[in-house]
């Protein structure tokens, strides 16, 4: 199947892109390292790795036409792509910097449905896996700005869920908690007590794939353990 995964260039969206290929599926990847880009393209040359900012309208509607274009509607589209606040109490929080947050973490999964659901709904499937965090459905300190874009990706995410017809799901995913630079930029040298990404996506690529519209709605968390 067809499979659209925004993040592809680094971090979890990095580490999936080889067993998503490796169980048969076209992975059209969007992410805004173009070296990362070039690598895998270099790599994987029957799959598409294209550039993508989620946070812009523009670009997301070229990422959606070029993927179409190439490898038709998605089957699943997994909205990977994420940053973390630097850690620090929210009043010290940049209006900047949480408003980049909020353009990629929310708005960016919002462009993403926006234009790659109407041919979803064209091809009556597919799944949509947005991906959340533990801080989305708890809290700790100095990451107000994150945990405040995954609670709405939860709520967003049910909220689409009642919106969809038959023969399709929207799901929130927790990834769980992996060593990955967003993890070590939060908790420094802590993050190595934590699987990688790497042996993050021997289980969660599988996982993910099995996910059906029987899980409409719900908020799944990839079981490491």
């Amino acid at each position: 199947m067809t499979i659209w995964l925004t993040g592809c260039t680094s971090g979890l969206g990095r580490a999936l892109v080889p067993h998503l290929i490796d169980a048969g599926h076209t992975v059209v990847g969007g992410g805004r390292n173009q070296e990362s880009l070039n690598a895998l393209t270099a790599e994987y040359s029957e799959s598409h790795f294209v550039s993508l900012d989620v946070a812009h309208e523009d670009s997301v509607t070229a990422f959606c036409e070029t993927a179409f274009e190439a490898a038709g509607a998605p089957a699943l589209l997994i909205n990977n792509a994420a940053v973390i606040n630097s850690p620090k109490p929210l009043w010290e929080v940049s209006a900047q910097e949480f408003d980049q947050l909020t353009a990629i973490n929310i708005n960016g999964v919002a462009n993403m449905i926006r234009h790659a659901l109407p041919l979803m709904l064209g091809s009556k499937s597919g799944i949509v896996i947005n991906l959340s965090s533990g801080w989305g459905r708890s809290v700790s300190p100095e990451v107000a700005p994150y945990c405040a874009s995954k609670w709405a990706i939860e709520g967003l995410t049910k909220a689409l869920a009642e919106e969809l017809p038959a023969g399709l799901a929207a799901v929130a995913l927790n990834p769980g908690v992996i060593n990955t630079p967003m993890l070590q930029s939060a908790w420094g040298s802590g993050a190595n007590d934590y699987p990688s990404a790497a042996d993050w996506a021997e289980v969660a690529a599988p996982y993910m794939l099995n996910i059906s519209t029987t899980d409409n709605g719900a908020s799944l968390t990839v079981p490491m353990s």
